[in-house]
C-alpha cells in the first residue's frame, strides 16, 4: 500500500505549540494546507494566518467543539490528516481519520493502552490507510548518520542499545496554558514510561525491529515520585488546586526490552527532576559503539587506545542524502536542530513519488507499546510481559528501514 498523491492536501487537528511547529514544516515543504481545527478559536485562526502568508488559499476552521474534528476528517479533499493533540485524543481522531479514507500522521506516543495500539494497527489494515506516528527523532542528523552505518555493517552484529527520554519539563507541566494543562494529570494516573518513543524509534531503527526482530518480552522498575511534589511545594502557592494532586509517576523509569532475535535495550524516562535533556542513543555490537549527548564513537582497533573519537569523520560517506540535500534549509525552518523538518519534507516527498512511508502502523504500535507495558511490568513485581506482535509474524519478512537509504 502506498500513497498515491502529487500534490498532498492536508488537514491539521491541533494547533498549539506543536502543531504550529509541524504546521511551519509541512508548509516549507509545500503541501497544501486546506483544514484546521482546534477548540482553542484565537490559536485556530493564528495558523491560518500561517497558511495565508505561505500564499496559499485560506483554509477553512473548525473550532465549535471537542468533536469539530468529525467534520474535518469527513471532508472529500484531504488526503492526510495531521493530529498534534492532547494524548487521550490521538487514537480516536487517527481512527475517525482512516474510516473516512484518509491517511493519519499523529504525533507521539500514537497509542497509550495496547487495546489502542491494536485497535490502530486493526483500522490501517482493513481500511487500506497508513497511520504514521511522527517520531521526530528517526530523522535527526545523528540518528540518520548512524543508522547508515549500522546497516553497512560498521558496528559488526548488534548486541544491546540504550534509549531514553531525560528532559526536566516541571516548568511546563505545572504552566497554567499549553502542556500544563493536561500532561501533569498523567503522572497522577500511571506509573511507568509514559512517553518511550524518541529514544526508542531511532534505537528500534538501528536493530531492525518490525524488520527482521521484534520486541519480545519487557521488564520494568520505577523509582519513589519525589520531583513534581518537591517542585510544587517550592513554586505553587497554598490553595492552588495543584495541591490537591496526587502524583504517582516514578521519576525515574527503567525498562529493559529483550528481542526476539536476543538484543536487549535499555529504555528510560525522567522528566521530573533536574536533567540536562538527553536520549542517550547508544547502539553496540562486536565491533563498536556509539553514544550521543555528546556524539562519540569507538570501533575496535582505532587510534587513540580506549577512547571515543569523533563521528565528523564518518559524515562524507553516510551522511545522509536528506541533510546533505535539505540540511540548511531544515535547520532554518525546522525544529530540534530540523529534524522536524525533514521528517515532514520526507512524508510528503513519500506522498508525491506514491512510496510506503518509512514508518508504519506497526512502528507506531510497537514502539508506543513500552508505555502501557511498563506499567503492567510494575503493577506485577517487575515482572516480565510479552510484548505482542503487531505484524502478526511480517517482522520475519519485512525490508529493513528505508531512511538509510534514501536517495537524494
Amino acid at each position: 500500500m502506498s500513497f498515491e498523491t502529487v500534490n498532498p492536501k492536508l488537514g491539521l487537528i491541533g494547533t498549539g505549540g506543536r502543531g504550529t511547529e509541524l504546521l511551519k514544516n509541512f508548509l516549507g515543504a509545500d503541501v497544501q494546507v486546506k483544514a484546521i481545527c482546534d477548540i482553542v478559536a484565537e490559536k485556530a485562526k493564528n495558523a491560518q494566518s500561517l497558511v495565508e502568508k505561505a500564499g496559499q488559499t485560506s483554509p477553512e476552521l473548525y473550532t465549535e467543539s471537542d468533536h469539530a474534528y468529525e467534520r474535518l476528517v469527513a471532508r472529500e479533499d484531504l488526503d492526510l490528516v495531521v493530529i498534534a493533540t492532547p494524548w487521550r485524543w490521538h487514537v480516536p481522531m487517527a481512527i475517525a481519520s482512516m474510516k473516512h479514507g484518509k491517511h493519519v500522521a499523529t504525533e507521539v506516543p500514537a497509542a497509550t493502552t495496547i487495546e489502542e495500539c491494536w485497535q490502530l494497527v486493526d483500522t490501517a489494515e482493513q481500511t487500506r490507510r497508513h497511520c504514521i506516528m511522527l517520531e521526530n527523532c528517526c530523522y535527526g542528523e545523528n540518528e540518520t548518520l548512524i543508522l547508515a552505518m549500522v546497516q553497512a555493517g560498521l558496528f559488526g552484529d548488534l548486541l544491546y542499545g540504550e534509549a531514553a527520554y531525560l528532559h526536566d519539563l516541571r516548568e511546563e507541566m505545572f504552566s497554567n496554558k499549553g502542556e500544563g494543562l493536561w500532561r501533569r494529570t498523567v503522572h497522577t494516573e500511571r506509573d511507568g514510561n509514559l512517553y518511550p518513543t524518541h529514544g526508542l524509534g531511532p534505537v528500534a531503527n538501528y536493530m531492525g525491529i518490525n524488520r527482521g526482530d521484534r520486541f519480545d518480552y519487557l521488564v520494568s522498575m520505577s523509582t519513589p515520585a519525589k520531583g513534581l511534589a518537591e517542585y510544587r511545594a517550592k513554586h505553587v502557592p497554598p490553595g492552588d488546586p495543584k495541591w490537591q494532586e496526587h502524583y504517582i509517576d516514578g521519576d525515574m523509569n527503567m525498562s529493559l526490552i529483550k528481542t526476539a532475535n536476543g538484543l536487549m535495550i535499555n529504555l528510560q524516562h525522567d522528566v521530573s527532576n533536574p536533567h540536562p535533556y538527553s536520549r542517550i542513543n547508544c547502539i553496540a555490537g562486536t565491533k563498536g559503539i556509539f553514544r550521543d549527548y555528546p556524539p562519540r564513537i569507538y570501533f575496535d582497533g582505532q587510534p587513540g587506545r580506549e577512547e571515543y573519537d569523533s563521528i565528523e569523520p564518518y559524515k562524507a560517506q553516510y551522511e545522509n542524502a536528506l541533510w546533505k540535500k535539505q540540511g540548511e534549509i531544515a535547520r532554518k525552518i525546522g525544529g530540534h536542530g530540523g529534524m522536524d523538518f525533514i521528517e515532514c519534507y520526507r512524508l510528503a516527498e513519500c506522498m508525491r513519488r506514491g512510496l510506503e512511508p518509512d514508518m508504519d502502523v506497526y512502528d507506531a504500535a510497537a514502539w508506543s507499546a513500552p508505555g502501557p507495558l511498563s506499567q503492567d511490568s510494575l503493577k506485577a513485581g517487575s515482572g516480565p510481559v510479552k510484548v505482542p506482535d503487531f505484524t502478526r509474524g511480517k517482522w520475519k519478512v519485512r525490508s529493513r528501514s528505508p531512511i538509510a537509504s534514501i536517495q537524494g
